[in-house]
């Protein structure tokens, strides 16, 4: 017969080896719940060639389960981040998809503007683009290639000297030339109910949840031109169901 505290021993013992057991099963490879989680942002990441910008949640605006016809404005909204100490200049731009496989997802524009807001002069473009570095720029690389802006589409970018040209969107307004200039470890984020948008005007076809458009984004300071696709941005809310046939459609055969 065990005395009582032989019993005591053993319950601890017992109460020790169920505490290690559990221990060992949340360090054995468990994958905790938020790491099944997707992001709440739906959009596009991506980042520069030589890791000076970061493009994070680039998307098209939703705008209904119809979507925008042919050559409408479709709203854009990304954001910018210079990971650089120099203010670097990012022009954005459209272009049919190269793979013509896609042609039946992927549209292009006929041009990227900003509309609203304050409109500022673009700097005169460079004649010339450094090869990039293949890594991170330093201080000095960022002062030689701070004032270059990346070549542009001379229909939708002015000449050295020349006033910015504007293109009329479907709604009236008039857009400038998206040259977007991000200050020294700045940013610049564009949203749909912004003072100031950013738009795909002029789309090459319908785009529709499901489909995206074609976007080129190119960099002051010699990054290569990187080429992304907006997806169609996921709604806050499921579309309406459409309505029932009527009462009647619970009615069996013979009532």
């Amino acid at each position: 017969m065990r005395s009582p505290g032989t019993r005591r021993a053993a319950v601890a013992t017992g109460v020790a080896t169920l505490a290690a057991i559990a221990l060992a099963g949340c360090s054995a490879g468990q994958v905790a719940e938020t790491a099944l989680k997707n992001p709440s942002v739906y959009g596009v990441n991506a980042q520069s060639s030589d890791a000076s910008v970061y493009i994070r949640n680039l998307a098209v605006a939703y705008d209904g389960t119809t979507g925008y016809p042919a050559g409408a404005a479709a709203p854009l909204q990304l954001g910018l981040y210079n990971q650089t100490r120099q203010a670097i200049t990012v022009l954005v731009s459209s272009q049919p998809a190269a793979d013509t496989t896609e042609q039946d997802t992927v549209v292009s524009a006929r041009s990227v503007g900003l509309v609203g807001g304050a409109s500022t002069a673009p700097s005169a473009p460079s004649t010339a683009i450094p090869e990039p570095s293949g890594s991170r720029p330093s201080d000095t690389e960022d002062d030689q290639n701070s004032n270059q802006i990346p070549s542009a589409d001379p229909s939708t970018n002015p000449s050295p000297g020349e006033a910015p040209s504007t293109a009329p969107t479907p709604a009236g307004a008039t857009a400038r030339p998206a040259r977007i200039e991000i200050g020294p470890l700045g940013a610049a984020t564009f949203l749909p109910a912004d003072a100031e948008k950013l738009q795909a005007i002029g789309l090459s076809g319908k785009l529709v949840p499901g489909q995206s458009i074609n976007l080129v984004f190119e960099f002051s300071n010699g990054a290569q031109p990187l080429v992304l696709q907006a997806p169609m941005a996921i709604p806050l809310s499921p579309a309406s169901r459409a309505p029932g046939i009527g009462p009647e459609e619970n009615l069996g055969e013979g009532e």
